[in-house]
């Protein structure tokens, strides 16, 4: 078992530094002949570097050999059948009221993996020293994850009934036009990037094997044309919490601000 870990290990160790290289070659590139200024602390980031791929390497072999299967096998459990239904006849086609706790764990697959999803952290950091700390670390994170968590079990939803994915989409995105034109101005490029960086290291694997163990499990269902879709859920709602919480707070805040004004002028 040892032997098989360290060999898979050292394939995704060389995957990743051979992905990591052309990266590596264009930040040194510009460095050298475009700015063309020497490396500084060129030791510390070599160790860095070296840092970067062994802590890549180790987390994608983690995803492959316990999360992804994890994730496969829970939505394969809850999704079973002889679980939504117990001992009576299986019917051709799924009653979407058997499968809460099918949306739940989508849910609250989704919440835990954003929190923890590196990407989002890098972000919601950024977003508060930027901010002056007028963005909540913390805060911001909270809001993408429900987002998230929303999205994927109305994606699990959507995969159960069978509806087809472009409505979900299509009503998703007008809902954030329409917040884009309302929101402030402030906060509209950073809810546009939260939804991006949801899909990411952690997110994506977990999502994926929910919805094609779903989809492989629930009957009428195609593993390949349902079970693929909730990374799209993953990206989109989270724009659609950010925004919404801006504007919730915008609000409060206007709201406060008139009260204080009515309370002085009396």
């Amino acid at each position: 078992m040892f032997v098989e870990f360290i060999h898979d290990f050292s394939k995704i160790l060389l995957a990743t530094g051979r992905d990591v290289l052309p990266i590596l070659l264009l930040i040194t590139g510009f460095q050298l002949f475009v700015i063309r200024q020497p490396i500084p602390h060129l030791r510390r980031l070599l160790v860095g570097g070296v840092y970067v791929v062994i802590g890549l390497a180790l987390f994608l072999a983690g995803l492959e050999k316990a999360l992804f299967p994890l994730g496969k096998i829970m939505a394969t459990q809850l999704s079973d059948p002889t679980f939504i239904y117990g001992a009576g006849e299986i019917p051709l086609q799924a009653d979407w009221k058997a499968y809460g706790w099918v949306y739940l764990f989508g849910a609250m697959i989704g919440f835990a993996t954003t929190i923890a999803e590196p990407s989002l952290i890098a972000v919601a950091q950024k977003a508060n020293e930027v901010s002056a700390g007028a963005i909540s670390t913390w805060g911001l994170r909270i809001t993408v994850a429900i987002g998230v968590a929303f999205g994927i079990s109305l994606g699990t939803f959507r995969i159960v009934t069978g509806t087809p994915l472009y409505l979900y989409i299509l009503a998703g995105y007008l809902i954030v036009i329409a917040q884009t034109l309302m929101a402030p101005k402030g906060i509209i490029a950073l809810a546009y990037d939260s939804g991006g960086v949801t899909t990411s290291t952690v997110t994506v694997p977990l999502v994926a094997a929910l919805g094609l163990g779903l989809a492989a499990t629930v009957p009428g269902r195609n593993p390949a044309l349902d079970g693929f879709g909730l990374i799209a859920f993953a990206s989109l709602f989270p724009i659609i919490a950010v925004m919404g919480y801006a504007q919730l707070m915008h609000y409060l805040s206007q709201r406060r601000k008139k009260i204080m004004e009515n309370k002085n002028a009396l």
